[in-house]
């Protein structure tokens, strides 16, 4: 019975399309036989130099100058030439068995390099970077993909246009605009914020929304407990000041739950790590256990938040600036976006220059710079003194790949920080803050209170 690798051999050989639809994802390391490994890589350099399949006659002349082989080997490379004879296996079959003898291969190898680097044999890898190894060999696939042809493809890059675009919306109208109508998939989307000014509230309100939207939440916490985050999310979803949550009695508390619980198809999970202890491939072996344990898939990932997380590149304490730690992190998390087909919010710290600042810039964004250039979205959420009189805080735009930033670039919506929650803001709210890039000061003490008034589900 001929062998998979015999049957990839002989139609790299004879089979032009086959050549064109495997040979980028085909490695010489996955044939374990020396021999059609030593013909494979001749097939290869023939292919990359001349465009064109090699013949039988070609791959024997170029194995005979090959200096890393014996007399006995070339008489055996040569017989194996001499059977790859043409081949008409049926071709989907064919291609789909390739892609699975090749990632077959890749995990065997993957899991091998892997024992390797945990038994310490490996001088340049460690074992943090052991979850990306073995994700990278689990995520091999034959990528069909070449392109959009932009002449040929007009229709369906039309359709596109009008194609209602899968997305997580924002109870706050102002979001909703910025972004087109939500957070899209595939999608980093960053707060950029003071200590104390509203990071993780803004998360919290913004997972709470998508569960009230029958969306599955997961809310990564790498700053305060699991109990901690659920507090918060109680308070804004239960309707009840965070301060009078452990004062409320446990029946009228679970009647409470159990009443939300009816309201919504969503799931929250809540998930801790220490602090800079966990990267991109904790989160996804995590993805991978919530769906096997909970048959639980999340709509969207709120990380808290991006500063504390580590990176799967750089071991913790190396000799690697903060620019490329922090930007390495961004980019290990809209990977995982794209990866998972998800949005992720997350936010990072401000630099000490833009806490309390009434104008937070790209330039205040704490350690990296290179953290602006990844994200697809990126706000600032800034309080101060007036605003907190005014139950307010403002969001500017600093990055925004759904929309033009200088359209609503500024803007205040309403904070309860007592049950958690933001808000809508009235309109005469916005009138001197909603602009087009304007840089003036803003008087903000003419606008009166507001408070919440819109929740979608009465608790009491």
């Amino acid at each position: 019975m001929e062998t998979v690798e015999f049957l990839i051999l002989k139609n790299l050989l004879h089979n032009e399309e086959y050549v064109r639809k495997v040979i980028p994802f085909i490695k010489a390391d996955y044939f374990e036989d020396r021999n059609q490994k030593i013909v494979f890589e001749e097939i290869i350099k023939f292919v990359e130099d001349y465009n064109k399949p090699v013949t039988k006659e070609i791959l024997c002349i170029e194995a005979e100058k090959r200096q890393d082989i014996t007399d006995d080997s070339f008489k055996e490379i040569t017989n194996l030439i001499g059977n790859l004879n043409e081949d008409h296996t049926e071709f989907d079959w064919l291609v789909n068995t390739t892609e699975k003898w090749c990632r077959d291969r890749a995990i065997y190898l993957a899991l091998m390099e892997s024992i390797h680097i945990a038994d310490g044999n490996d001088e340049k890898k460690n074992r943090d970077s052991i979850p990306t190894i073995l994700s990278d060999a689990l995520g091999v696939s034959f990528d069909t993909n070449v392109g959009h042809d932009y002449l040929v493809d007009y229709e369906a890059r039309y359709e596109s246009y009008h194609r209602k675009e899968d997305k997580i919306p924002f109870d706050l109208e102002y979001f909703d605009k910025i972004t087109k109508g939500g957070l899209p998939n595939k999608t980093l989307n960053i707060a950029l914020a003071g200590t104390g000014v509203g990071k993780s509230l803004f998360m919290c309100h913004v997972a709470s929304s998508a569960l009230l939207q029958g969306k599955n939440v997961l809310y990564i916490t790498l700053e305060m407990a699991e109990e901690k985050i659920a507090e918060r999310i109680d308070a804004n979803l239960l309707n009840v000041n965070i301060q009078d949550i452990t004062d409320l009695p446990k029946q009228m508390f679970e009647s409470k739950v159990t009443n939300l619980s009816q309201k919504t198809q969503g799931t929250l999970i809540i998930k801790e790590y220490p602090t800079a202890s966990a990267h991109s491939g904790h989160f996804r072996a995590l993805l991978n256990e919530l769906a096997l344990k909970k048959s639980f898939k999340p709509d969207i990932i709120f990380i808290d938040y991006l500063n504390i997380c580590a990176s799967s590149r750089y071991r913790a304490g190396s000799n690697v600036n903060s620019y490329s730690y922090i930007k390495a992190i961004a980019e290990e998390l809209r990977g995982l976006a794209v990866e998972t087909n998800l949005p992720i919010v997350s936010a990072t710290q401000t630099t000490r220059s833009g806490y309390g600042s009434s104008d937070v810039d790209l330039t205040d964004t704490s350690e990296s710079f290179g953290l602006p250039a990844t994200a697809d979205l990126m706000f600032a959420l800034i309080s101060t003194e007036e605003l907190e009189g005014l139950n307010q805080i403002m969001v500017k735009q600093l990055k925004n790949r759904y929309n033009d930033p200088t359209v609503f670039k500024r803007f205040v919506v309403g904070i309860d920080r007592a049950k958690m929650r933001l808000y809508d803001c009235e309109q005469s709210a916005q009138e001197d803050i909603v602009d087009s890039g304007q840089e003036e000061e803003y008087n903000f003490k003419e606008k009166p209170k507001k408070s919440f008034k819109d929740f979608k589900f009465d608790q009491s």
